[in-house]
């Protein structure tokens, strides 16, 4: 390992906290869980985790300091996932109650439901600015491979942050089974997951940088 431990405490302190608070991320895998269930909120915990690994690569690599470099490339990205997610809560709440109030199952849904989580992180340009902007604060250049510091951080937060999203995943789909009987509870959490998706959106688009 090239990281002090006094590093990797201070780092992995600063990162719980950054992940207990609710971002994006969050709000997106508890919509699945309570709209589909808990095996779609861990899918999609897993596509949350492969674009984070995305953004571990491209930060290593050096990526990420040209996206925030670029104003125009940073803002292509943020609008496009901010449509992305409100095209997201618009189909959920469009869907028909049938459909909505069954499990996801299946590998093509799953499938579908883990792409949707890649693409949700992938066009979180804020993921990229938080990788600039505290891991190299954590990085000790007297202790050399540098690269390689970034690297293992990034793989940490990845991990930390696949750990507290499975929780979350995990909460909001238990407390959902309990009102999947009930059709006019099971159509307000429709419409709860639907806008909220939709109200993320529009918070990615106008709010400040959170990377998780």
């Amino acid at each position: 390992m090239f990281i002090s431990h006094t590093s990797l405490i201070l780092f992995a302190t600063g990162a719980a906290i950054l992940l207990v608070i609710p971002g994006p991320a969050v709000t997106y895998v508890v919509s699945r869980s309570i709209g589909q269930g808990r095996s779609a909120g861990l899918v999609s915990v897993t596509g949350i985790f492969l674009g984070t690994l995305v953004h571990v690569a491209a930060a290593t690599l050096g990526l990420s300091a040209l996206l925030v470099s670029s104003a125009l490339a940073f803002q292509t990205i943020k609008y496009l996932g901010a449509a992305y997610l409100i095209y997201l809560g618009i189909r959920t709440l469009r869907s028909s109650d049938a459909q909505f109030a069954q499990p996801a199952g299946g590998q093509r849904r799953l499938a579908r439901i883990l792409g949707q989580g890649v693409l949700v992180n992938l066009l979180n340009p804020k993921t990229a600015l938080f990788f600039l902007a505290f891991l190299p604060q954590f990085v000790d250049p007297a202790r050399g491979h540098a690269t390689l510091q970034i690297f293992e951080l990034g793989i940490l937060f990845a991990m930390m942050g696949w750990c507290s999203d499975s929780v979350w995943a995990v909460a909001a789909g238990t407390a959902a089974q309990h009102f999947r009987r009930n059709v006019r509870l099971w159509r307000a959490q429709r419409n709860i997951s639907g806008g909220t998706l939709i109200a993320l959106g529009l918070a990615s688009a106008f709010s400040g940088s959170r990377a998780k």
